[in-house]
């Protein structure tokens, strides 16, 4: 028999990708993600002994790990081509130990094959080659996971006994939990204040017009106010006028007349924005689609290992050479010249970490028709997004042309703002939609009456609570979690139940208040901002190859560990708060019913547990009859905590929906 060279990569849909271009030479195998781990049922690391780590094979792997042993054997050359990241580098170093170890492949005989994305030309570059294990990558993420190990597993135990059993805590994911929670405490601090906002309406040859008032005897009316929060500042508007009576003594000093002061006009240009990273990408498909991070990511994976994408988790902005030139031509000839930016647009990554020799998120080839690649929607939404948003960061600009007026009465000014497009540039290539409006041909010194004066009464807003795109924003921001992270720090404090969506916003449950209390009380300095992000950093020289992550650990643990100690014999248990019904228990007639919540959501329950062990199922009416049998709507969660509407008649009756019926 021909011995065979074997190729070995994380997943099925990657590998037979894959395998499309390596011919009958090599055997193409999916790991399954990671093959060996930290033991499950215990902590597996000596901290007492440099942090020695203690592997173990992964038991559901068995399997594989035979079809990868029999294979290894018979095979010239092992090349390792997992994803080009810190994970992708460890998978790819645990399957290599085992090769080596265990199967008895030299080491001379394991290559590393890496590549941004998975095109005929780079799969077949990267597997001729003869690279080498990234050990500071490696390093950089047995790191986090030992460091993630010893937080996790030395909490939990502590949450268990102060706060309730069966909790669990994680180094980043607690720090996402307050400032969730930090959130929901400045919205209740803000105190909200009432404003007007007066307009003056006008006609000129049949078209109508609004213009606001702006200035009082020069004073400006829009006022700023701005709070400072747990994760920066929160400004918000407001206006001089607080009352209708203030409101009416200034519209009965108005004269009918009104002077135009002046008409400025100017052309503005937009510039399209970078190409996607990570962050931008999950932020974007939240925003537009209300996608968690986890799916998005999901359904990115996908893209990327049918060889549609480049390589989906990176920071880094750069778009190789070939890549702009193919784009380029692209735009050229289907748009034509005018469209295309006159210079090619460079743009410079921010991240300290950002490896440059990774590629922003962006098609393989931009000649590929998505109509033509079988996606399914949602494959087809992303992977269209992603294209338009390429093509659009060297296309031309977006001119578009502003107008104001200024219109006089006594003391007071009045401002109308226009805005017309002048050239659509990179927006006929995003199909972003832009609304003209246009004001009518004026000039300075003309006089108009207003054919109405009106007020609208506003309230100042207090500071949103997190949607998944601006909660991946502020850790971004506050160099927080890396591009393989953001979407597991969210999905694991929702799997917790620590936090719920409402219309689209997170916000803490009782639970996740009660063991945000505990952290920030005990752990001040492990879940506050400035620690975590400094965490970070540090991993990456780990990755860079300036730290040991031995070292990070040590300074680390030393203190960690004597406050545990600390902690266990000092702290008071946390009470979790419960949500009184003003109805009394049923069973001992002494207690009242009060809400908790549970592993599977919230229920009912008596005050006095546990003396007293009466529940019942927690059902929350939502102000609507079900369109379908007419009986009552009320408010369900998903497993993961998200809310939706159903029938109270389930499961008779199987309506359900993710938006409240008007």
């Amino acid at each position: 028999m021909v011995a065979m060279n074997l190729l070995i990569v994380e997943s099925p849909t990657k590998a037979k990708t894959i395998s499309r271009y390596l011919g009958k030479d090599f055997k193409v195998l999916a790991s399954m993600g990671h093959v060996r781990d930290l033991p499950k049922s215990k902590l597996g690391v000596e901290t007492e002994k440099g942090f020695k780590v203690d592997y173990v094979l992964d038991e559901k792997k068995s399997k594989i790990l035979r079809e990868i042993k029999t294979a290894g054997k018979k095979a010239k050359k092992v090349v390792l081509a997992m994803d080009p990241d810190r994970e992708g580098e460890a998978i790819a170093y645990h399957v290599g130990w085992y090769l080596e170890n265990k199967v008895g492949v030299k080491k001379g005989n394991i290559n590393r094959a890496t590549f941004q994305e998975i095109t005929k030309e780079a799969v077949l570059r990267a597997v001729n080659g003869k690279g080498k294990m990234d050990m500071d990558l490696v390093n950089a993420q047995q790191g986090r996971r030992v460091l993630d190990r010893l937080v996790g597993y030395k909490l939990s135990p502590l949450l268990w006994k102060k706060v309730r059993r069966g909790l669990s805590a994680g180094r980043v994911q607690s720090v996402a939990l307050r400032l969730i929670c930090e959130r929901e405490k400045e919205r209740g601090k803000f105190k909200k204040k009432a404003y007007f906002r007066i307009w003056a309406v006008f006609g000129k040859k049949k078209e109508v017009f609004v213009a606001e008032l702006w200035k009082v005897e020069k004073k400006r009316v829009k006022q700023t106010g701005k709070v400072e929060l747990f994760d920066g500042n929160y400004s918000y508007s407001y206006s001089l006028f607080s009352s209708e009576k203030e409101v009416e003594k200034l519209l009965v000093s108005l004269d009918k007349d009104f002077r135009i002061e002046s008409v400025v006009g100017r052309e503005s240009k937009r510039q399209p924005g970078p190409p996607l990273i990570t962050s931008k990408l999950q932020q974007n498909a939240a925003r537009k689609w209300g996608w968690s991070g986890k799916m998005t990511m999901r359904v990115a994976q996908d893209l990327y290992e049918r060889g549609l994408i480049t390589y989906h988790r990176t920071d880094s902005l750069s778009i190789s050479n070939k890549a702009v030139e193919d784009i380029r031509g692209y735009i050229l000839k289907k748009w034509g010249e005018k469209y295309l930016s006159p210079e090619v647009r460079r743009f410079k990554t921010r991240s300290k970490s950002a490896q440059e020799a990774h590629e922003a998120i962006r098609p393989t080839s931009v000649k590929k028709d998505v109509g033509k690649l079988g996606l399914n929607s949602r494959q087809n939404k992303l992977y269209k997004f992603i294209k338009e948003r390429t093509l659009a960061c060297q296309a031309a600009v977006a001119v578009v042309r502003k107008t104001k007026i200024d219109l006089r009465n006594g003391e007071t000014e009045f401002l109308a703002e226009g805005v017309q497009m002048v050239f659509p540039g990179f927006l006929a290539i995003t199909g972003d939609k832009f609304e003209d409006n246009v004001l009518p041909e004026l000039s300075e010194g003309e006089v108009l009456k207003s054919s109405n004066l009106c007020n609208t009464e506003h309230e100042t807003s207090p500071p949103p609570r997190y949607s998944e795109a601006s909660l991946i924003s502020s850790l971004e921001k506050q160099g927080i979690g890396r591009p393989s992270t953001y979407a597991p720090i969210v999905s694991t404090i929702m799997d917790r139940r620590y936090i719920e969506k409402e219309d689209g916003r997170f916000l803490p449950t009782a639970l996740g208040d009660a063991v945000n209390e505990f952290l920030v009380k005990y752990f001040s300095d492990v879940v506050n901002l400035p620690f975590t992000a400094q965490m970070e950093e540090d991993l990456d020289e780990v990755a860079s190859g300036k730290k040991k992550w031995q070292d990070l650990l040590a300074v680390f643990w030393g203190p960690f560990s004597k406050k545990l100690a600390n902690v266990e014999k000092k702290a008071e248990r946390v009470k979790i708060k419960t949500e009184k019904t003003g109805e009394k228990c049923p069973d001992c007639k002494k207690g009242e019913v009060v809400i908790r919540v549970g592993r599977f959501g919230k229920f009912k329950s008596c005050s006095l547990f546990p003396d007293c062990k009466y529940t019942a199922q927690f059902v929350e009416e939502a102000g609507f009859k079900c369109p379908d049998c007419g009986n009552e709507g009320v408010i369900r969660r998903t497993r993961r905590g998200k809310t939706f509407f159903g029938c109270s008649d389930y499961p008779k009756c199987k309506w359900a929906a993710w938006k409240k019926p008007s």
